[in-house]
């Protein structure tokens, strides 16, 4: 493909229209949007090159907060600037932020309803076939040489041992780091990209846009603060979903499990087992994993709702923790992402952040093998592995239906090639069909 066969720089209004089909498809946790990301973006459109992409998804992993949405936004401000990267990163929350929203409504008022759950059940299986579909193709072309196997290898059996994500991006990290100021051909990226709409040209700063998103970040929590107090729910709300925005490196796994202990444990938001429901309602909604957070901020809100009404606090509350999630995502990547993409021509920075490509592909098959173990199990146990801890399935705990329509949702995108759409609403009417014949 010459520079000629290129695509045309999309219209804005295309690229509106691309981002919320993108966001519309985004099931499957980190792996599968960023797949989804990739199939559309860089596959069909050509919109953007495999080398810039990967760069730019390697940048956003190291980033607090939810990769895939900051990697819309990067990719949106490529494209379009400030207006394509707050389209890209708004449309990408949006609709798991309305469907999370009316979910965790039902769920309050009539707790887990049958037909609901069911359709859920489905989901989980397309979503994990979907998944493992994204792994593969995105490491098709992430791992050129064994030296990035191997990296890849390594992440995934550190995640699996339970090393931190932070230890592990860092390690490969400092390996390119080291690997590209010594030349090592390796971990150098592929090459330049071929043609693409939008080629190789340097991106325009974005600091004024970084300034005004962490106002737009700050300034409401202030206000709350300032009227409501830090010990007012909302208040609350606040200060605990700002402070993980900051520290919660790694994405939703990463994280999921400190925001559990501090909303059942410590402040008593959720009862114990509500947590899962909560992942289970955002695992199979469109949009960033960490959505559950919201529903997090519903329950905490509607369960403390002073003056107002519970439904109505539940809903500002959980608007309100999706505001504070992602703000900051707009601050980090307006910030960094002109420096970073200035410098992919700096053998060192690029050794470093082709190693973290590698790693990622690691990261996004651990995610798909997590996902696998709770979709089909129930229950696991700990086992202790030359010093680490290791968590197993427990055989007796396997669900047989999971299991059989997780394997015909492989069967169907792997053998057959059946689309996204199609799969999913066929798992969710067969999980429907299922409580059906079985009687609820």
């Amino acid at each position: 493909m010459t520079s000629l066969d290129a695509p045309p720089q999309p219209r804005f209004t295309e690229a509106v229209s691309v981002w919320a089909r993108v966001a519309l498809l985004s099931f499957g946790g980190p792996a599968g949007q960023i797949a989804t990301m990739h199939r559309i973006l860089v596959e069909e459109k050509g919109w953007i090159g495999e080398a810039r992409f990967l760069h730019a998804l390697s940048f956003c992993m190291l980033l607090p907060g939810p990769e895939a949405q900051q990697l819309a936004i990067m990719i949106g401000w490529l494209m379009h600037r400030t207006r394509g990267g707050v389209v890209a990163g708004v449309l990408f929350v949006l609709p798991g932020l309305v469907t999370i929203t009316g979910l965790s409504m039902i769920y309050a008022q009539w707790g887990r309803v049958g037909a609901v759950a069911a359709a859920f059940f489905g989901l989980k299986a397309a979503v994990l076939a979907i998944v493992a579909h994204s792994v593969l193709r995105v490491g098709r072309r992430a791992l050129r040489n064994r030296v990035l196997t191997a990296v890849a290898a390594a992440a995934f059996g550190g995640l699996l041992c339970g090393v931190p994500f932070p230890s592990v991006i860092l390690a490969a990290g400092l390996t390119g780091w080291v690997g590209g100021r010594a030349r090592f051909r390796d971990f150098q990226p592929a090459g330049a990209d071929g043609a693409c709409s939008l080629g190789d040209r340097p991106p325009p700063g974005a600091w004024r846009a970084a300034f005004v998103s962490l106002a737009l970040w700050l300034i409401p929590v202030g206000i709350i603060l300032a009227t409501l107090g830090p010990a007012s729910i909302f208040g609350q709300i606040t200060v605990f979903f700002s402070k993980m925005a900051v520290v919660g490196f790694g994405g939703a796994y990463a994280v999921l499990a400190y925001v559990a202990q501090y909303a059942v444990e410590r402040a008593h938001w959720l009862r114990p087992g509500e947590m899962l429901d909560g992942l289970g309602l955002a695992e199979t909604t469109p949009g960033p994993l960490i959505m559950v957070t919201q529903f997090v901020g519903f329950m905490a809100a509607f369960r403390n709702p002073g003056a107002l009404a519970p439904m109505l606090a539940g809903v500002l509350g959980g608007l309100l923790t999706t505001w504070v999630t992602f703000a900051p995502c707009f601050v980090w990547v307006f910030a960094g992402g002109p420096f970073v993409d200035s410098l992919r021509t700096n053998r060192s920075l690029t050794g470093a952040l082709t190693c973290i490509t590698a790693a990622v592909v690691g990261v996004m098959l651990n995610l798909a093998v997590w996902f696998a173990l709770h979709v089909w199990f129930s229950r696991s146990f700990a086992v202790l592995v030359a010093g680490l801890r290791v968590e197993l399935p427990a055989p007796a705990s396997l669900d047989p239906w999971a299991f059989a329509l997780s394997l015909a949702a492989i069967v169907a995108v792997f053998r057959f090639k059946a689309g996204v759409i199609q799969t999913l609403l066929a798992c969710a009417a067969a999980g429907v069909g299922l409580h059906v014949v079985m009687g609820g």
